[in-house]
């Protein structure tokens, strides 16, 4: 059976984050999208932490359900993102990670031992002055289960490769620690087919979330699993662990990601160079051509993750591994039915033909993968089966993003020009 997950989302008590980000809400939500397993987000948070307590119940396995909830619909497991900000080899790093525990005794201890360091309350997400491999060593002596996964690996400001903040290699981060590091997350900016370029990266596995701060975002990237029960905390674990293009080389028949749900990577805001303030948006190679400095202001130039997956790659475009997990690039529903109907995509048009399709197409994920066209043209208009088969089929026009702002991506305008690498795509 297929089971979606998102594990990386933010609670109503992380900054720029809706206010409806809780778990009635949540469950709600993730029942609309088609999402199966929940990351709680902020368990750092005291208060979201005492929510969590209150509301949740545990499910023997390492995942939680709502109490209120009647079904299985939607269990939750209890993840968190941390902001490492410290000094290492000569330069300050901002690395964010997401953690995962599989009970609250392992969270109490977690949150205890950060909360020496920095102050829990002031965001869902800490800001903490500790090395990124202290964070993975706390974890791991508090429990052996414990997960910590890198986020969004390839952002500028805030991530393990970006340009402004990051490193090299994983190595260079993690030191001794480096094998207990089993998995990336994409990020909206990147996918896998360009994480393949480094090789050094097919010995841990490729994960998407939504870094969701809204309930309408839910699922915008996830992670997809095929188990034959419904899973527990481990079963999640150890798929995730045997997913790297290494370990898929090396074993049969044992559970592993089936597939990532992502954004076109040029619908992330920092795929492309560029300044914001500037108005200025370039590719790569545009940027190298003029030294890396903005034409407008003179100032550098913010160096996107495209530009950074170029520096660091040692295979060329459209390379993919043997036994690499395939991806699927999804426009989410919603700004298909506001480009189909020229409308905004938060508008009360939108949002009304959004529940609507839902409820007679099952949910999100089942319209966007799963209907044939004859079943989508029983509940929606022609322009939105349109919409619908032209995403499945790539056809889509790209702007990239850059320096913070999103990119945009047109179901409707001209296909792109460029060569598309459809191998990893299994629509």
């Amino acid at each position: 059976m297929r089971y979606i997950a998102d594990f990386h989302l933010h609670s109503k008590y992380s900054r720029a984050t809706s206010q409806l980000m809780d778990l009635k809400h949540l469950d709600e939500w993730a029942r609309l999208k088609g999402i199966q397993i929940l990351g709680t987000g902020d368990f750092t948070h005291p208060e979201w932490f005492k929510e969590l307590k209150e509301k949740l119940e545990p499910l023997s396995n390492g995942l939680f359900k709502l109490k209120t909830a009647k079904d299985l619909a939607v269990s939750f497991i209890l993840t968190t993102e941390v902001s490492c900000i410290y000094p290492k080899k000569g330069a300050l790093r901002r690395i964010h990670l997401i953690v995962f525990f599989p009970d609250f005794k392992c969270v109490e201890r977690f949150n205890t031992q950060l909360s020496w360091s920095g102050n829990l309350k002031a965001d869902g997400r800490p800001i903490l002055g500790l090395d990124a491999k202290e964070i993975l060593k706390m974890a791991l002596d508090i429990s052996p289960d414990a997960l910590v996964i890198p986020a969004h690996v390839w952002t500028p400001w805030f991530s393990i490769f970006g340009s402004k903040s990051g490193f090299d290699s994983i190595e260079e981060c993690f030191d001794e620690l480096t094998p207990e590091i089993y998995a990336i997350e994409t990020g909206l900016s990147s996918d896998p087919a360009m994480n393949w370029r480094l090789s050094k990266l097919d010995k841990v596995a490729i994960i998407s979330s939504s870094d969701s701060h809204s309930l309408q975002n839910l699922g915008r990237e996830a992670t997809v699993f095929e188990f034959l029960n419904y899973p527990n905390y481990l079963d999640i674990v150890k798929a995730i662990k045997n997913s790297s293009i290494l370990q898929r080389q090396l074993m049969l028949d044992q559970p592993t990601i089936a597939y990532t749900i992502e954004f076109f990577p040029e619908e992330g805001k920092y795929h492309f160079d560029g300044h914001r303030l500037c108005n200025v948006s370039f590719s790569p190679s545009e940027t190298k051509k003029r030294g890396g400095n903005c034409p407008v202001c003179g100032k550098p130039l913010t160096i996107g993750v495209m530009h950074r997956v170029e520096d660091l790659a040692d295979r060329p475009e459209g390379f993919i591994p043997e036994k690499s997990v395939p991806f699927k690039s999804l426009v989410p529903l919603r700004e298909i039915i506001a480009e189909a109907l020229n409308v905004d995509k938060n508008s009360k048009l939108v949002e009304n033909e959004y529940l609507s399709l839902v409820k007679r197409g099952g949910n999100e994920f089942k319209i966007l993968l799963d209907l044939n066209e004859e079943e989508i043209k029983k509940i929606a208009s022609k322009r939105i089966v349109e919409g619908i088969i032209k995403m499945r089929n790539g056809e889509v026009t790209k702007i990239a993003g850059y320096d913070g702002v999103y990119g945009k991506i047109s179901v409707f305008g001209k296909k792109e020009e460029k060569k598309e690498n459809k191998q990893g795509v299994l629509f």
